[in-house]
């Protein structure tokens, strides 16, 4: 059974899992690259979305491209070599596809679930939710209230937070506790940033030797709102994506505020601005800073030139931030809100279902 810190989480869990026949599609290699290498793509240029592997159904094997099976992908990242990394949440594993669509599981064991750390099949996941690559090909996945570490040969270790213990403590390593994490991202230094989303508040785990320290950086648990400001002054409602440009400034898909947020350091504090869309006020507007208007966000990745590209999970659309100066322009560059589905093609003609 899910265990969850609220009636409040779960129906927001219930409303983010309710498609179990989520695919992974290319669309998810572009948006998790951006978050590392430049995609190099104009404002105009349309993108065209293809079907790399899955195909319906929610069982587990490993096999290439629309044969393979996911019960809902929660998370995605990609190397440098193409390979993405999933985060097949109701599988309790993390699978690899190759750029040729080849699937296989790297940890975890399909059918059985708990937080055992171990080697490959051997280790056990509880539901992962979100994860995230370094540079040296370790994944890190939010997993049952806890960070847990996966190298490329498959060994899982636990780094904070306690498995099935949920809260809000800032400490080292298992003293730490979180709640829902739904995303993730790494600086260059290998500080972990995390939204975690039912706690109302943005973390950083810093390493410190073998030990990972945990701080709140921005909002206070147990208070949500919307309010810019620094550090604990300022509030979010169920922040779920969250992504990192190169100057180590977060933007925040602020899901049940219907914004985007900047989480800039100034000093040792972190400074929250609103820098798209309107608190309270849910729709589908192209436009520029508060004009836009956004469903629920369920993601955030930015490229090398700023731009951030975010998943319009309640409009089943692909959005699009770009940096104009000081004001930010947001353009829809795949799907239409108001018609879901899982077509393939270039810009609107695309079809998305909770991306």
């Amino acid at each position: 059974m899910l265990v969850h810190t609220d009636a409040g989480t779960q129906n927001k869990e219930n409303k983010l899992m309710k498609n179990h026949t989520f695919r992974v599609r290319e669309t998810i290699i572009v948006m998790a690259l951006s978050a590392i290498q430049s995609l190099a793509q104009s404002t105009h240029e349309p993108y065209t979305f293809t079907t790399l592997a899955g195909g319906g159904g929610f069982n587990s094997p490993d096999v290439p491209g629309t044969a393979a099976r996911f019960f809902v992908e929660n998370g995605v990242a990609v190397d440098s070599a193409g390979n993405i990394y999933v985060a097949d949440k109701f599988n309790n594993t993390i699978r690899k596809v190759t750029p040729n669509g080849v699937v296989a599981t790297l940890a975890g064991q399909s059918g059985t679930f708990g937080s055992t750390d171990g080697i490959g099949s051997e280790a056990r996941f509880s539901y992962p939710q979100s994860l995230a690559l370094d540079v040296a090909g370790n994944v890190y996945v939010a997993d049952n209230y806890t960070i847990r570490k996966v190298t490329p040969e498959g060994v899982v270790t636990t780094l904070a937070g306690r498995a099935g213990i949920s809260g809000s403590v800032d400490g080292t390593n298992g003293a730490a506790r979180f709640g829902e994490i739904y995303g993730m991202a790494l600086d260059s230094a290998g500080n972990i940033y995390v939204p975690d989303a039912s706690n109302n508040s943005i973390r950083k785990l810093t390493p410190t030797g073998t030990n990972w320290a945990v701080t709140t950086i921005a909002g206070q648990a147990g208070s949500f709102g919307s309010a810019d400001g620094t550090d604990r002054a300022a509030r979010f409602n169920f922040p779920l994506g969250l992504a990192i440009d190169s100057a180590g400034s977060l933007y925040v898909a602020d899901t049940d505020n219907y914004t985007v947020r900047k989480v800039m350091p100034v000093g040792t504090n972190w400074v929250v601005a609103t820098i798209a869309g309107k608190a309270g006020s849910f729709g589908s507007v192209d436009g520029t800073n508060g004009a836009a208007r956004f469903g629920e966000l369920g993601g955030m990745a930015v490229d090398s030139a700023g731009n951030i590209y975010a998943p319009d999970s309640s409009n089943g659309s692909i959005r699009k931030l770009t940096p104009t100066g000081t004001n930010w322009a947001v353009t829809t560059i795949a799907g239409l809100a108001g018609n879901p589905g899982s077509v393939d093609g270039t810009g609107s003609a695309a079809q998305f279902k909770v991306p």
